[in-house]
């Protein structure tokens, strides 16, 4: 477009009105014409990648059910398909679930049956509650749709209303909506947020569904790594990332030997020999033999920009104590401040 600056596009885990929809929105604005949805949170990589979109968002973890292990996978790239791809920036979102679907509403919200139960047993003895009841009769529901993450964020709800029910994973609780939305019989239900039930033309059968009211979810946004990997350039489609003294996070994957006694530990000592702390630690199969695992790091530091000395000092140390690591982004920490 001659004489314009090109606006950039950006991907997310669709379809609208999923959780990452609404990250977006959050962080790139309403000009529907720059977001694209995709299927599944490889296609954000692909796209990504593909430089067909300058960024993509996708979730990482939530706060009560832990990390999105596919997007842990393709940040780890096992096959080398998305060579250069990199964190740099990060939103939090709260995450409020309702169980969607078609029903009539009870005449009284006290009236709703229970399917299951939250009486204490061996297994159980200190069984959750569900924070909320139903507001609509669910007898008629034979099978759930959501994402996994979703599912494990209700436990104490669908245990207590839904147990023994059918639960059909979906690549995002949006799907879910949509998927129900087509349901012919009527007697499915998707656990999905409000905006999707007004999207889709569904009745909100129970609203604040999650085992925990501060239930929040973070978001990755993602760019194609630049040739140099010390820097984190952004344009005019990211929020402004000031040169004042800001709190960063890192991100970065590495192997040990398995066989050589404390090389996990010995590795993870080198950040707190160089103060910076550690914030969190995932790992997942390295699928090059059985039990061993890459291990994803992300740990914390103060600066201006680009990579500080300190980081690049431990990096270095790093190297002598893995079998390899790989960088995989930086940004200006976006963690809510705690009242």
């Amino acid at each position: 477009m001659s004489g314009a600056k090109m606006r950039s596009k950006i991907a997310y885990l669709g379809p609208p009105s999923s959780y990452t929809h609404q990250a977006a929105l959050s962080l790139f604005g309403d000009d529907n014409d720059l977001l694209e949805p995709t299927v599944s949170i490889s296609d954000v990589f692909e796209a990504v990648h593909s430089g067909s979109v300058t960024y993509g968002v996708v979730p990482f973890e939530n706060s009560a059910n832990g990390s999105v292990v596919y997007t842990l996978d393709l940040l780890i790239d096992r096959e080398k398909r998305f060579s250069g791809i990199e964190v740099c920036g990060e939103t939090y979102i709260d995450v409020h679930h309702c169980l969607l679907g078609f029903g009539k509403r009870v005449a009284k919200v006290d009236e709703a049956p229970e399917s299951g139960s939250i009486t204490p047993t061996m297994n159980a003895p200190n069984p959750e509650s569900p924070r909320t009841r139903p507001l609509s009769d669910l007898r008629h529901i034979r099978r759930i749709y959501s994402h996994p993450q979703a599912f494990g964020q209700c436990e104490a709800f669908l245990s207590t209303y839904l147990k023994g029910v059918e639960r059909q994973e979906v690549s995002s609780t949006s799907k879910a909506a949509e998927v129900v939305a087509a349901d012919s019989l009527r007697t499915s239900a998707a656990i999905s947020s409000e905006l999707a039930a007004n999207v889709h033309g569904l009745k909100v059968l129970a609203r604040g569904i999650e085992d925990r009211e501060d239930n929040m979810t973070r978001f990755f946004i993602l760019k194609q790594g630049d040739s140099n990997p010390l820097t984190v350039s952004l344009d005019s489609a990211m929020p402004s990332q000031p040169a004042t003294q800001e709190k960063w996070k890192n991100l970065i994957a590495f192997r040990v030997d398995h066989q050589s006694s404390g090389a996990l530990a010995k590795s993870l000592s080198v950040f707190g020999s160089h103060d910076l702390n550690l914030t969190s630690i995932n790992s997942r199969p390295s699928r090059e033999h059985p039990w061993h695992y890459v291990f994803l790091v992300e740990f914390s530091d103060e600066r201006r920009g680009g990579r500080s000395e300190q980081v690049n000092a431990a990096l270095n140390e790093l190297s002598t104590r893995t079998q390899g690591w790989k960088w995989l982004g930086s940004w200006i920490d976006k963690v809510p401040i705690e009242n």
